[in-house]
């Protein structure tokens, strides 16, 4: 890893995943694809840096063009890039988004990515040391076996170094088996200090139900706050002393892609600022219901003057 002789400017949060290029159908038929941007790790550190938190990402990205557009993006949106790697002989992960009469479908090229490539010893330990929040998601443990080591060993040694860990759940099964996404998310869970679970996820994870059960269940693993996230109803959030749900705020939502990675990064930035996790979810809410009112992941995320007039309003 690069020395960073910079080290007064090491950032604040650091999340550990891959991010891809979109190319979503411009109608349906037609052979035109927007160009876009996904991966819920990238989200969360875009959502987090237009709250004006201090944010890096840690990566890898092909030596492709596409890799090339990714860096700019991050840099653009003030997400630090000193730990991407460039893997000259790996390509960048594109995803397609095609709409028909089922809806949207997602077809992916990331086998074999720069991202899946990434290693333990790739890993950037005097930032993840230097960190206050390390993040990580489901998604950055299934991608590959060397990249879930990696995310475990990020995980150990930001905590020996004091940093909070906080874990999205994000259960994609096209990328592995129920029972090995639980076995790792379980243990993922177990090392966390916060756990930003979805409805969807963590009730097929855990096989509860009911919504004091399961924050009961994640509790007793370990994590210190659990912000349940509830969509339309927003988040039922958890400490070992109180726990309340946080509503939502009414929007007329036209795309609620990346609200769940929008709510992360911004709860994790007012946490870091902070905000007790009551408050951070109340202002989490509000971004992620004004990123519903953009189509895409990126682009109709609030920055945080947007998000302070809607609380205010």
């Amino acid at each position: 890893m690069a020395n960073h002789a910079h080290a007064a400017a090491l950032p604040d949060i650091l999340a550990l995943g891959e991010a891809m290029v979109e190319f979503n159908q411009a109608q349906p038929g037609q052979p035109t694809w927007l160009q876009g941007f996904g991966g819920d790790t990238s989200n969360f550190c875009i959502a987090a840096a237009r709250q004006r938190a201090s944010v890096g990402f840690v990566s890898a990205v092909g030596g492709d063009r596409f890799g090339e557009w990714l860096l700019e993006l991050w840099r653009r949106e003030c997400v630090d890039t000193s730990c991407v790697r460039v893997d000259e002989r790996a390509p960048t992960g594109v995803y397609f988004v095609s709409h028909g009469p089922a809806g949207h479908q997602f077809d992916y090229l990331r086998a074999a990515s720069a991202a899946s490539r990434y290693a333990p010893h790739d890993l950037p330990l005097d930032a993840l040391a230097a960190a206050k929040v390390v993040h990580l998601s489901g998604i950055s443990l299934a991608i590959s076996v060397t990249a879930c080591d990696a995310a475990f060993a990020a995980l150990a040694h930001a905590r020996a170094h004091g940093a909070r860990v906080s874990f999205d759940t994000n259960l994609r099964l096209k990328l592995w088996p129920l029972a090995r996404a639980r076995a790792v998310m379980l243990e993922a869970i177990r090392q966390c200090d916060i756990c930003l679970p979805s409805w969807d996820d963590v009730t097929v994870l855990t096989g509860l139900e009911e919504r004091d059960a399961i924050v009961d269940f994640l509790l007793a693993l370990g994590p210190r706050v659990v912000a349940l996230k509830l969509g339309r109803e927003g988040a039922y959030v958890a400490t070992r002393d109180e726990r309340r749900v946080v509503p939502a705020l009414d929007v007329n939502a036209v795309d609620a892609t990346g609200a769940g990675d929008c709510f992360g990064g911004a709860f994790i930035a007012r946490l870091v600022a902070g905000d007790d996790p009551f408050a951070a979810a109340r202002y989490a809410n509000a971004a992620a219901a004004l990123s519903t009112l953009g189509y895409g992941a990126v682009a109709p995320i609030p920055d945080r003057a947007a998000v302070e007039q809607l609380l205010a309003g």
